[in-house]
């Protein structure tokens, strides 16, 4: 439905609309790239507005901090996921219908977000090292065993973990 122009130095800027769309379209597809093209846009009017009648600044932050709660949202979500998935694997004899509940609910909060903002599909994957070394510390306190027991890097891939079908063996 659309692309994105890209300037020389290869940043996004406001998307090429194709015939017929409009950036009420992109508002409808993909939330979180909706926030960040109407911040840029806010601060590109800011430049041409001399009345001074509207902060475009803080407009333009408060539209592009919606789309970063849908980040931290996703992050929040991962976090939980992976956390319940070593629980999983580490504590194979605690393992509840509670937590497999947890497991289900993370995967089907992310997977709602991410249909939300087809752009942050990708996110999970980047934030997943840096994430998982927040959930390995969490894990060590929650089942109280060393930090050790868990590996230094997450044990499963993010498919495995977005994965409805996925719950790891015990290690």
């Amino acid at each position: 439905m659309r692309a994105r122009h890209r300037p020389a130095d290869g940043a996004a800027l406001f998307p090429v609309l194709t015939p017929g769309s409009t950036v009420n379209d992109l508002y409808e597809t993909d939330f979180y790239a909706w926030t960040q093209d109407q911040g840029a846009r806010l601060r590109a009017r800011a430049g041409f507005d001399n009345r001074g009648d509207i902060d475009w600044e803080n407009a333009a932050e408060e539209i592009e901090s919606l789309g970063r709660s849908e980040k931290r949202e996703i992050e929040n979500r991962l976090a939980i996921l992976v956390l319940h998935l070593l629980k999983w694997r580490y504590q194979p004899t605690r393992r509840s219908r509670s937590w497999q509940a947890t497991i289900i609910e993370q995967r089907r909060r992310i997977a709602r977000e991410v249909l939300a903002s087809p752009s942050l599909a990708a996110y999970p994957a980047a934030v997943l090292a840096e994430e998982y070394d927040f959930v390995r510390r969490k894990a060590a306190v929650e089942t109280r065993q060393p930090e050790t027991l868990f590996p230094p890097r997450c044990p499963f891939t993010i498919e495995e973990i977005l994965d409805p079908a996925f719950y790891p063996e015990e290690s």
